[in-house]
């Protein structure tokens, strides 16, 4: 059993997910380590930017040794990535915390916004030059909902448009299905204008534009809205900005 950090999981949080962890496999060996431990480093990494090999291998100010095996972590974090247990629990706790915020679990309006930012010595893919922002590295899309809620992110090549980038997540957006079902409308700055993003959205979208406009019908293009919503979307990606 590991020490208490403060990246651990409380045992209310982890039974709040528990549910969501693939269950071992029956032809499979028996589990040896605990998931709530293999979650509690996992986290740990997430939080303090270590390295994998530093969870049994510690480092001058890094994780004392305590939790399971660093290539054990590893393969259940990579193996959840690969069949979806993570995205499964981020869109559940996504649609608790609208509920427990008096929101329908499905968003009706989302908020899209990018950021470019420099890419590390040693990465070489899906790396480009963003002219307007003068960054060479990669670009991130992000939608969120009015709550400051992700639905998805998209990183591309800076040199990506900010158009082609807002298509490209919201068709990431559209996979999730009936978790957006009452998705009406976008909220973009001037950089998404155009009547091609205006078309492709018309297909992408779920449901028919019936909801009324916001206020300032003159800020209005299309289904387009150039408002202060955007602030959400504006604090988050400065939050990721925070870990470059």
């Amino acid at each position: 059993m590991s020490k208490s950090y403060s990246s651990n999981l409380t045992q209310e949080q982890f039974e709040l997910i528990s549910g969501l962890i693939p269950a071992a496999k029956p032809s499979g060996r028996k589990r040896c380590v605990e998931i709530f431990s293999v979650l509690n480093a996992i986290f740990y990494v997430l939080c303090e930017g270590c390295r994998w090999r530093c969870l049994r291998q510690p480092e001058a100010g890094t994780l004392p040794g305590d939790f399971p095996n660093w290539q054990t972590v590893y393969t259940y974090f990579r193996n959840w990535r690969k069949d979806g247990t993570w995205v499964r629990i981020h869109e559940h706790l996504r649609q608790w915390v609208r509920v427990d915020n008096n929101r329908q679990p499905s968003p009706s309006q989302a908020i899209i916004d990018s950021q470019s930012v420099k890419s590390a010595a040693l990465v070489s893919q899906a790396v480009g030059y963003d002219a307007g922002k003068k960054v060479k590295g990669r670009k991130r899309f992000l939608i969120v909902n009015t709550l400051g809620l992700v639905l998805r992110v998209l990183v591309t090549a800076a040199s990506t448009g900010e158009r082609q980038g807002g298509k490209q997540v919201l068709k990431k957006v559209k996979q999730i299905g009936t978790a957006v079902s009452r998705l009406n409308q976008i909220w973009v700055d001037s950089g998404f204008d155009g009547v091609s993003f205006d078309a492709v959205c018309d297909g992408l979208l779920p449901l028919d534009y019936t909801s009324s406009h916001p206020t300032h019908p003159e800020n209005i293009r299309g289904l387009f809205c150039y408002l202060n919503v955007r602030l959400w979307s504006e604090l988050l990606v400065g939050l990721f900005g925070l870990g470059d």
